[in-house]
């Protein structure tokens, strides 16, 4: 029996019992019963509106996850391809021990500062390969 029932349930047993309105107690029932019928059709219209807010939260929460899968997924294959093209070489830092790593374009300036210690690490090195064309980059 719901709370909306037992109300129904206690204004027909004060009815039944055939209460005097025009008597204090009676006075006191039928206030007491109306009351608690007022009170029973609150909670009924709580009830609902928790209900109707739970499931709004649910759907947001669903479109929140698709959102984050989306984003988290968008995001990962971002971070792959940024560097799947960059080749990285570490360098150690004589004066910290620290190990940098560097691409083609700092190799290309010659120097970096270490993020440690910002020693002054300078590049100087022949390429002795045989795709590039350094050596005859050289000979010009």
């Amino acid at each position: 029996m719901n709370l909306t029932e037992k109300a129904a349930y206690l204004k027909g047993l004060v009815e039944g019992l055939g209460v005097d309105e025009s008597s204090k107690e009676g006075k006191i029932f039928k206030v007491i019963v109306e009351l608690l019928d007022d009170i029973t059709l609150s909670v009924a219209d709580l009830e609902d509106g928790v209900a109707e807010i739970s499931e709004q939260v649910d759907a947001i929460d669903e479109d929140l996850e698709e959102l984050e899968d989306d984003y988290y997924s968008f995001e990962e294959d971002d971070d792959d391809d940024e560097y799947d093209d960059e080749e990285l070489y570490e360098v150690v830092c004589p004066n910290c021990g620290d190990t940098v790593c560097v691409d083609e374009s700092m190799l290309d300036e010659g120097h970096i500062n270490c993020p440690n210690c910002n020693e002054l690490l300078e590049f100087d090195f022949d390429c002795d390969c045989d795709d590039c064309n350094c050596e005859e980059e050289e000979d010009k």
